[in-house]
Protein backbone atom coordinates (compact mmCIF):
# COMPACT_ATOMS: atom_id res chain seq x y z
CA UNK A 1 0.00 0.00 0.00
CA UNK A 2 1.32 3.44 -0.92
CA UNK A 3 1.71 6.08 1.76
CA UNK A 4 0.75 9.75 1.52
CA UNK A 5 4.24 10.88 0.45
CA UNK A 6 4.31 8.33 -2.39
CA UNK A 7 0.90 9.44 -3.64
CA UNK A 8 2.03 13.09 -3.66
CA UNK A 9 5.28 12.23 -5.45
CA UNK A 10 3.50 10.18 -8.13
CA UNK A 11 0.94 12.94 -8.69
CA UNK A 12 3.64 15.65 -8.82
CA UNK A 13 5.53 13.68 -11.48
CA UNK A 14 2.36 13.31 -13.55
CA UNK A 15 1.66 17.04 -13.27
CA UNK A 16 5.20 17.79 -14.49
CA UNK A 17 4.64 15.60 -17.56
CA UNK A 18 1.21 17.07 -18.23
CA UNK A 19 2.48 20.65 -17.89
CA UNK A 20 5.28 19.95 -20.38
CA UNK A 21 2.82 18.28 -22.77
CA UNK A 22 0.83 21.54 -22.95
CA UNK A 23 3.74 23.94 -23.50
CA UNK A 24 5.19 25.11 -26.80
CA UNK A 25 8.09 22.89 -27.84
CA UNK A 26 7.24 20.63 -24.84
CA UNK A 27 9.93 22.25 -22.68
CA UNK A 28 10.29 24.46 -19.62
CA UNK A 29 12.88 25.29 -17.03
CA UNK A 30 12.74 24.05 -13.45
CA UNK A 31 11.70 27.47 -12.14
CA UNK A 32 8.67 27.69 -14.46
CA UNK A 33 7.75 24.09 -13.65
CA UNK A 34 7.78 24.99 -9.94
CA UNK A 35 5.41 27.90 -10.52
CA UNK A 36 3.04 25.74 -12.56
CA UNK A 37 3.10 22.95 -9.95
CA UNK A 38 1.82 25.47 -7.40
CA UNK A 39 -1.21 26.12 -9.63
CA UNK A 40 -2.02 22.39 -9.33
CA UNK A 41 -1.78 22.35 -5.53
CA UNK A 42 1.82 21.22 -5.12
CA UNK A 43 4.39 23.26 -3.20
CA UNK A 44 7.64 21.36 -3.66
CA UNK A 45 11.07 22.76 -2.86
CA UNK A 46 13.45 23.51 -5.73
CA UNK A 47 15.40 20.43 -4.67
CA UNK A 48 12.28 18.23 -4.93
CA UNK A 49 11.55 19.59 -8.40
CA UNK A 50 15.09 18.90 -9.58
CA UNK A 51 15.03 15.43 -8.01
CA UNK A 52 11.75 14.64 -9.81
CA UNK A 53 13.13 15.97 -13.10
CA UNK A 54 16.27 13.83 -12.78
CA UNK A 55 14.15 10.78 -11.90
CA UNK A 56 11.88 11.37 -14.90
CA UNK A 57 14.98 11.69 -17.07
CA UNK A 58 16.30 8.34 -15.77
CA UNK A 59 12.98 6.75 -16.78
CA UNK A 60 13.29 8.16 -20.31
CA UNK A 61 10.25 10.43 -19.90
CA UNK A 62 12.12 13.68 -20.48
CA UNK A 63 15.56 14.97 -21.34
CA UNK A 64 17.43 17.60 -19.37
CA UNK A 65 19.86 20.32 -20.32
CA UNK A 66 21.62 21.96 -17.39
CA UNK A 67 22.10 25.71 -17.70
CA UNK A 68 24.03 26.94 -14.65
CA UNK A 69 21.71 26.18 -11.69
CA UNK A 70 18.57 25.74 -13.81
CA UNK A 71 17.40 22.53 -15.46
CA UNK A 72 15.70 22.79 -18.86
CA UNK A 73 13.37 19.81 -19.27
CA UNK A 74 12.03 18.58 -22.62
CA UNK A 75 9.31 15.94 -22.83
CA UNK A 76 10.17 12.77 -24.75
CA UNK A 77 7.76 10.77 -26.88
CA UNK A 78 7.42 8.20 -24.08
CA UNK A 79 6.83 11.03 -21.59
CA UNK A 80 3.98 12.29 -23.78
CA UNK A 81 2.48 8.79 -23.86
CA UNK A 82 2.59 8.60 -20.04
CA UNK A 83 1.15 12.13 -19.68
CA UNK A 84 -1.76 11.20 -21.95
CA UNK A 85 -2.37 7.81 -20.31
CA UNK A 86 -1.35 5.80 -23.39
CA UNK A 87 1.49 4.18 -21.41
CA UNK A 88 2.17 3.68 -17.73
CA UNK A 89 5.29 4.11 -15.64
CA UNK A 90 5.66 2.86 -12.07
CA UNK A 91 6.27 5.89 -9.86
CA UNK A 92 4.03 8.16 -11.95
CA UNK A 93 0.29 8.44 -11.31
CA UNK A 94 -1.91 7.45 -14.22
CA UNK A 95 -4.14 10.26 -15.52
CA UNK A 96 -7.65 9.95 -14.15
CA UNK A 97 -6.62 7.36 -11.55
Amino acid sequence: MRNYAQVLTEDRRLVILRVLSELNAYKANSSVIGTLLERWGHTPSRDQIKTDLRWLEEQGLLSIEEIESVLLATLTERGMDVAKGRASQPGVKRPGA
